[in-house]
């Protein structure tokens, strides 16, 4: 991702949005003293993010700077085929809106912090809970792993080499963690409000900037007609189903990101955790949309790259768009800022979520019960920072076999969909079938992934994730209603029904 930005420059740039983000922890943390005297205050905000600042954090956790870069990328690669990548997204918010308004009324009543605690609440079973926990734990820790390593490769980027990978990933992280560890949940959405606002401005200046100085869609389509004409099609057999497999797994299982699912808890009221969804419902066209179009335009800006250089794409539009004009050069500048910065706030989001499972679900709730929620929140900023610079020295220099267990990600995360979604809904749920499904379906996906197994062309989550449900569901009508507290049943028709509105 070369820029035309000097080395320089590019170091105050990394250094503008890195001062910036560590101000807003501290000025949270002066604002809010009492940040860590409880679980919620730290680690859901207090429960008071409004519309806003709820929708931005929404935002950030659904598309990263490597939404950006990754997606125009893509769409350069196949062309209109990749229109598809909108309905993924949609598809994230469709799943939010069936179980979000339920699961936020019950974690409001029943003050829920983490997904586990909800699992905990409506299964009273220690399995079904270290299991969900172990999962989840795993997914973040992969996610994170990611962004870690977008982080360095964005900085070097950025500064054109003149800050290597390994300083950038260092400097960010150590911010990250001191203004997460300063003002917790509030810092993270705040932090998100600021980059979303630049990364969505550096978007459509990239988008303005590329239509003016390379022509709109008309000439891209006729370059792609005439040289590369198997990429104005739509996908056909097994593209389709591909993509449909995409559907499932990407719909289903960022939305059961337990980072999303916190964000959910920590809303101010159902009425804001409605209106920051239906303002989300825009963004699959206003982001994915717009990317999607910077990737086929740039068929006319610069034909014939090979896959390797297509993943430059962004960085040498921005590049070719900032030198023609001041004011391009400066929405770029907010645009690479911004891409680094949503990286490093969607990794700060996965740790909050990563050391408040820590926290709650397994240190305070099977190690020491007694723990004060300033001593639980103490073990898990702890845990997080060393499980931060375990995953910094993979990123550092990955050994295959290693990296390759990380690869697994929303294949496993997918498996805990069935628990905390049908779960809300359906009162036969039992424990048994419930853990039962969560464990086979995981090691279904993991031993499918690792030996390559597609049958039929599905893939290995959505392979593990069929035969969860049928497990959990075949196993509900055998075992009978779960013994346990039903605080889903206890909420009248009506209240249920506005719920899901």
């Amino acid at each position: 991702m070369e820029l035309a930005f000097s080395g320089t420059s590019g170091i105050l740039i990394m250094l503008f949005y890195g001062i910036l983000m560590l101000l807003i922890g501290v000025g949270t943390y002066m604002r809010n003293k009492n940040v860590h005297s409880s679980l919620e205050e730290y680690y859901l905000g207090g429960r008071g993010l409004g519309t806003m600042v709820l929708f931005f954090t929404f935002f950030a956790t659904q598309y990263s700077g490597n939404t950006v870069i990754g997606y125009s990328a893509e769409a350069y690669r196949v062309g209109y085929a990749n229109l598809v990548s909108i309905p993924f997204f949609i598809m994230i918010i469709l799943v939010y809106l069936l179980f979000a308004p339920r699961m936020y009324k019950l974690s409001k009543k029943h003050n829920i912090v983490t997904p586990v605690d909800w699992l905990e609440m409506k299964f009273e079973s220690k399995a079904v809970s270290i299991l969900a926990a172990i999962i989840m734990l795993y997914a973040l820790g992969n996610f994170l792993l990611e962004q870690l390593i977008a982080i360095g490769q964005g900085v070097a980027g950025l500064t054109g080499g003149t800050v290597p990978y390994q300083a950038g990933v260092i400097f960010f992280i150590v911010i990250m963690v001191v203004y997460g560890w300063l003002g917790g949940m509030r810092s993270v959405a705040y932090t998100d409000t600021m980059q979303g606002i630049a990364l969505l401005v550096g978007v459509f200046m990239l988008l303005i900037g590329t239509i003016v100085y390379f022509g709109g869609l008309p000439a891209a389509g006729d370059y792609i007609r005439t040289y590369s004409p198997e990429n104005l099609g739509v996908p056909e057999g097994g593209g389709l189903v591909r993509w449909t497999n995409f559907l499932i797994l990407v719909g289903i299982g960022a939305a059961v990101y337990p980072n999303a699912i916190q964000r959910i808890f920590s809303a101010k009221s159902e009425r804001s955790l409605k209106r920051s969804l239906t303002q989300m419902a825009w963004m699959p066209f206003l982001t994915a949309g717009v990317v999607f179009v910077i990737g086929i335009l740039a068929y006319t800006a610069f034909p014939d790259l090979s896959v390797e250089e297509s993943e430059q794409i962004v960085g040498m539009m921005a590049s070719a768009i900032a030198n023609e004009n001041i004011i391009f050069y400066i929405a770029m500048v907010l645009l690479f800022g911004g891409i680094i910065a949503a990286i490093v706030s969607t990794a700060d989001s996965v740790l909050l979520t990563f050391s408040s499972i820590v926290s709650k679900d397994i240190y305070g709730r099977y190690i020491n019960r007694e723990a004060s929620d300033n001593r639980k929140i103490m073990v898990g900023k702890i845990v997080g920072v060393i499980a931060v610079a375990f995953l910094l020295m993979v990123a550092w220099n990955p050994p295959g076999t290693l990296y390759q267990v990380f690869v697994l990600k929303l294949e496993i995360l997918v498996q805990v969909a069935p628990a905390i979604i049908l779960g809300l809904y359906w009162e036969r749920s039992h424990a048994k079938s419930v853990f039962a499904g969560m464990l086979t379906g995981a090691l279904v996906a993991a031993v499918f992934t690792f030996a390559g197994l597609t049958p039929l062309g599905i893939f290995s989550g959505v392979w593990g994730l069929i035969i969860n449900l049928f497990i959990y569901i075949a196993g509900s009508f055998a075992f009978g209603t779960a013994p346990s507290k039903d605080a889903v049943s206890s909420m009248d028709g009506q209240e249920a029904t506005q719920a899901v509105r």
